[in-house]
């Protein structure tokens, strides 16, 4: 079934597929990793045809880079109460800055892969201007400007004291901010996180980010053919369904939309294929279109308890979302709640806060949540509830830079989406497949 790891192409690959031999990874014979016939960059393309069920490849834990296999554990350990921060990923940052500027790395021949981490194109990397041009209205420059804040804090509280302390292994003056923010986004394009058993997961954190070789070169679809699976041994890759010879072997990142994609991974799917995309509607838009229809100082005075009230069982928020997807609402608790409370009588809402709220949902009271969120419920919700709804979504649509119509164009226009840069090409994916979703509510909510 394995066979001596093979590939057409570059010197690096070569050195990185023979150090996989020297560290247990097992490659099945039929899928090899190249450069040519994939989507982006590196990928796993099949030699003969594959049947569901099938195991590609197999890791041994010892492969994987982490704070648990890097020669600077110790030091790590040892100031584990300084490292602490919010996103846990510090030690493996650290750990990556000194094994990717280490000569003598263990890793070298798989960090050598990505020479300067050109490839990376996180919006993060493109400036504030282009963002906000190309990008106003999905949510990415809001995220990016809150990550570029984060890391260099980061970098200054926590990862700059600790690698001065030991010049033996940093040096401030190689491991800087600017390689410090592409490393992060090396980990957010490329790394993993081992779920966590269910009966962990109200009582764990996550489990760190861990890199890990092979794995990691695999692109990624929504409708994928394998599947990474975790085993106390080792990690391994398996065909979830068949994949004929020739074709692209893809893993998955998780039910991720477009703008996730672009956001975390510097790319994003044709909006079409994305079977995962969302739209988000900011909360403050609902209550601007609530706001819109009171009529009376006293009713503008009620809406604003109302929405203390929301704020208070925490479905809405100053900074918060709803999110729509391709069937209806994903967030149809906070949204079901936030509309039935909005659309109260003085007399309803009176004895709703008398009554100190409702019984807790069960599963037919969720079940009707979703279907009355759902397109089909959609249009038959009552007609103050779709104004809402209403308003909210075309608030949302006009906070876009781009007309919608003008999108569709170069989309349609195969010579003029020919000439767009990558960033133009991926940037209108996110932006219209948002602007879909967004104008498939409005007319499911007309009145």
């Amino acid at each position: 079934m394995y066979a001596r790891m093979t590939t057409e192409g570059s010197d690096p690959l070569q050195s990185f597929l023979q150090w996989c031999e020297g560290v247990g990874l097992k490659l099945n014979n039929k899928v090899y990793i190249s450069k040519e016939g994939t989507v982006a960059e590196y990928g796993m393309l099949a030699k003969e045809d594959i049947d569901e069920g099938e195991l590609l490849f197999t890791i041994p834990r010892t492969a994987l880079l982490q704070q648990g296999t890097t020669k600077v554990l110790a030091v790590l350990e040892e100031g584990k109460a300084s490292l602490e921060n919010t996103s846990g990923w510090v030690p493996l940052l650290l750990a990556l800055m000194y094994e990717y500027t280490s000569p003598q790395s263990h890793w070298r021949p798989y960090l050598s892969l990505w020479p300067d981490f050109t490839a990376l194109d996180h919006p993060m990397f493109w400036s504030k201007d282009e963002r906000d041009r190309l990008l106003k209205g999905t949510g990415i420059p809001e995220a990016v400007d809150t990550d570029l804040t984060n890391i260099q804090k980061e970098y200054k509280d926590i990862v700059l004291p600790f690698i001065t302390l030991h010049p033996d292994l940093w040096d401030p003056a190689r491991h800087t901010l600017d390689l410090y923010r592409s490393l992060v986004a090396f980990v957010m394009a490329y790394s993993f996180q081992e779920p966590l058993d269910e009966d962990e997961e109200d009582e764990k954190d996550p489990n760190p980010p861990m890199m890990v070789p092979i794995a990691d070169m695999l692109n990624h679809v929504s409708n994928h053919n394998a599947n990474l699976e975790y085993t106390p041994e080792c990690l391994k890759m398996v065909s979830v369904r068949s994949i004929r010879k020739g074709e692209e072997v893809f893993n998955t990142y998780g039910q991720m939309a477009n703008w996730q994609l672009l956001h975390m991974y510097g790319f994003a799917e044709p909006y079409q294929s994305n079977s995962n995309d969302t739209a988000d509607i900011p909360m403050s838009n609902v209550y601007k279109a609530a706001v819109q229809v009171t009529r009376s100082e006293a009713e503008q005075r009620l809406l604003v308890e109302k929405w203390s009230l929301l704020c208070e069982m925490e479905m809405v928020g100053d900074k918060g979302v709803f999110i729509f997807g391709k069937s209806g609402s994903l967030t149809d608790t906070e949204m079901y709640t936030t509309l039935k409370i909005l659309c109260m009588s003085v007399e309803e809402f009176e004895d709703f806060r008398e009554n100190e709220g409702w019984e807790e949902a069960d599963d037919d009271d969720e079940e009707k949540m979703l279907q009355a969120l759902s397109n089909e419920g959609l249009p038959s919700l009552p007609p103050l509830w779709r104004r809402l709804v209403h308003a909210a979504a075309r608030f949302t649509l006009d906070s876009y830079g781009e007309d919608m119509q003008k999108d569709k164009v170069l989309l349609e226009d195969k010579d003029g989406y020919a000439k767009l840069s990558s960033r133009q090409r991926r940037a209108l994916q996110v932006r219209y497949g948002q602007k879909t979703i967004l104008h498939q509510l409005l007319e499911l909510t007309k009145p």
